[in-house]
């Protein structure tokens, strides 16, 4: 059954749909480009993994269904989108805090724990409902009514989440690669926490101002 799905006429469409949605830079993408650009690799790994549940978490509600719910509701899109945006301004609070209160010889002991940093992405990825719409759009145009939606839709998720973790992967090594000459100079060092709290607080603004039924 696996074999006549992916060798489907339509599936190479999915894929190139998938791959313009997962290469678009939007939260989950600035998100991890910013904490690889703060603490390195480990981080952006970490918030790889974040964000990887956090999308399979999305395409999973809206295989169930949750995505129709959001599209046919209003009132429900509005809460969710608006939760995403002030939990986004909330990192950036939150890094514009410790960088007051915390002694620039000190700055290791601020840096996020890696489990930290996973639920952080996992948040951001799940508190914006563009993905699941984005599903609740396209998964109908490649099910086969012979075979499970679910099933089917399981596992156009996987397929989705993988090549977003390829992609985000990519961003976060181009930007640990970019990391030393950004932050090279004590002064570029001293900004740092500045530039991740104006990112995440923008970011923030902007889901909130945008169109609903904007792209991602």
């Amino acid at each position: 059954m696996i074999q006549v799905l992916l060798t489907s006429p339509t599936f190479a469409a999915f894929l190139l749909a998938s791959l313009i949605l997962a290469v678009t830079p939007g939260p989950g993408v600035i998100y991890i480009v910013t904490r690889t650009l703060g603490q390195g690799r480990k981080a952006g790994f970490a918030s790889i993994a974040g964000i990887a549940l956090g999308d399979f978490g999305n395409a999973t509600a809206a295989s169930l269904g949750l995505a129709a719910l959001l599209s046919a509701s209003a009132a429900a899109y509005v809460i969710v989108k608006f939760a995403g945006a002030a939990y986004l301004i909330y990192l950036g609070v939150k890094a514009l805090w410790a960088r007051r209160s915390a002694a620039p010889l000190a700055a290791s002991r601020t840096r996020e724990s890696p489990v930290r940093l996973f639920r952080d992405g996992f948040l951001v990825s799940l508190l914006n409902p563009k993905t699941a719409l984005f599903f609740a759009a396209l998964l109908p145009q490649f099910i086969n009514p012979g075979a499970s939606p679910l099933w089917q839709s399981l596992v156009f998720s996987c397929i989705f989440v993988a090549i977003a973790m390829c992609t985000d992967t990519i961003y976060m090594l181009t930007a640990s690669a970019l990391a030393p000459a950004i932050s090279r100079g004590g002064s570029s060092r001293s900004y740092g926490r500045y530039i991740t709290a104006a990112t995440f607080i923008g970011l923030g603004v902007y889901a909130a101002l945008a169109n609903p039924r904007s792209a991602k």
